[in-house]
């Protein structure tokens, strides 16, 4: 199954996909988000184009693991847009997705122009690929804690 990771952010929403096996993340793309109703028919199109089954979507948990006010309303979010999608969603903490994601790119040899216009989706796609290591197939106790399934 193909999973889309979101990593939703107030301008811009950064998008990765899965390969069929669930095994591999790689960045898709940013959205530039405008409303709702333009953001889920960006989503729909991209989850018929490539055949995805479930998205995953990044929570900032606070420093001591706990949701704050912004992974709450990431959280209403994924949960409307779940709903909108027909589709399952898993919520996975996002924690040190941007700054590996900006790691990545720098090794990658991007200039900054270039980091800034695919680090969205580059930490959309540190995000899946953290989930695709530690959730359901390889899902270990201390993991456990980290996934959130709603739906």
């Amino acid at each position: 199954m193909r999973y889309l990771a979101l990593d939703v952010g107030e301008r811009r929403m950064g998008v990765a996909l899965s390969d069929e096996t669930g095994t591999i993340a790689r960045s898709l793309t940013v959205i530039q988000r405008a409303s709702r109703a333009e953001d889920l028919a960006r989503l729909r199109d991209l989850i018929a184009a490539h055949g995805v089954g479930a998205l995953v979507v990044g929570l900032p948990l606070d420093s001591d693991g706990q949701e704050g006010p912004q992974a709450r309303r990431i959280r209403r979010y994924g949960q409307r847009a779940a709903v909108a999608l027909d589709l399952p969603v898993v919520f996975w903490d996002e924690s040190g997705s941007t700054v590996y994601a900006q790691e990545v790119l720098i090794q990658a040899g991007h200039r900054r122009r270039q980091r800034h216009q695919r680090l969205d989706a580059a930490a959309a796609a540190a995000i899946l690929q953290d989930y695709l290591d530690h959730g359901p197939r390889g899902q270990s106790e201390d993991s456990a804690v980290r996934l959130e399934t709603d739906q």
